[in-house]
């Protein structure tokens, strides 16, 4: 169980303690957390000195009013939110940025926070965060901005140090593509991205670039999708699943293949493919009957 023992707390847990006091913060107090006997300050910040992690995905104004609706019905606030502090007067919260905008939003002048002494801890916090599921563009945004964020802080670490917070190689790839577009169609190609992406060697500065020329093929074969789907659209093919259609015919992820090509093999073959395609041969029944065999039984 959780013990508070303010009094045999480590000199960086009580210096961080003074710090919240001259941030004009209040100590409720040191303890230590039931799992792994990690020291934490319990505290009250003033709520101008919060802010979210400059990585994680962006506000939803959807998710923020229905929680500013249920905090209102119950008149009170009572799921203190998560910070770390980077440097003196500045809280950064990995778990809690939607909290934080519904008190902003009702005008109050002070946030209950869980404030964890070691602040490398915010980007494993992030990965664990389910106050609002993730979708693949929130994702991998997050992920990308954590690596160029790690490239610049931690130069000399690459992508396998950071694999538990960036959960899968395909969000870094689909990361720089949204940055470009956030109204890219990502879900389209997580599929064969998840089976040939992996995680790079070397250091972050290094890889960072092979990211960006990975998301130019994604992008590439985008655009050349885009051709195809129009063409279609020309001939009266007009379905929510002719997208998917024409990927899976160009995709070069067979199931007879016995071994997979690495990524950029995939993305050139994919491009060529689609780029091939016979738009003529295709038929509205076609793609109607594949968007039905693609639904799983359970729905």
């Amino acid at each position: 169980m959780a013990r508070e023992r303010s009094e045999g707390a480590p000199r960086a847990v009580l210096d961080l303690a003074a710090r919240v006091e001259r941030d004009g913060g209040r100590v409720v107090g040191s303890y230590q957390e039931p799992v792994g006997d990690h020291w934490q300050i319990f505290c009250i910040l003033p709520i101008e000195t919060v802010q979210p992690t400059p990585y994680q995905r962006d506000l939803s104004p959807t998710h923020v009013k229905r929680l500013q609706g249920v905090v209102k019905k119950i008149g009170r606030f009572v799921d203190p939110i998560v910070v770390v502090s980077p440097e003196e007067g500045c809280y950064w919260t990995p778990n809690g940025h939607h909290r934080l905008a519904v008190l902003q939003k009702l005008k109050v002048n002070e946030v209950p926070a869980i404030l964890v002494p070691e602040p490398e801890v915010a980007l494993e916090i992030l990965a664990l965060n389910t106050e609002k599921a993730h979708n693949l563009k929130e994702k991998s945004l997050e992920v990308i901005r954590m690596y160029r964020g790690l490239a610049e802080r931690e130069p000399r670490k690459g992508e396998a140090d950071y694999a538990f917070q960036f959960e899968a190689p395909h969000f870094i790839t689909l990361g720089t593509c949204y940055e470009k577009n956030r109204r890219f169609a990502g879900g389209a190609f997580a599929p064969l991205l998840k089976r040939v992406d992996r995680f790079l060697d070397g250091t972050f500065p290094k890889t960072l670039g092979i990211r960006e020329a990975e998301g130019a093929k994604v992008e590439e074969a985008d655009r050349a999708l885009a051709k195809v789907v129009d063409a279609l659209k020309k001939r009266g093919i007009r379905h929510p699943f002719v997208k998917n259609y024409v990927l899976a015919r160009t995709s070069p992820l067979t199931r007879k293949r016995k071994t997979l090509p690495s990524l950029d093999q995939a993305l050139d073959l994919l491009v060529k493919a689609i780029e091939e395609f016979d738009v003529d041969a295709v038929r509205y029944q076609d793609v109607q009957r594949s968007a039905v065999m693609a639904i799983p039984a359970s729905e």
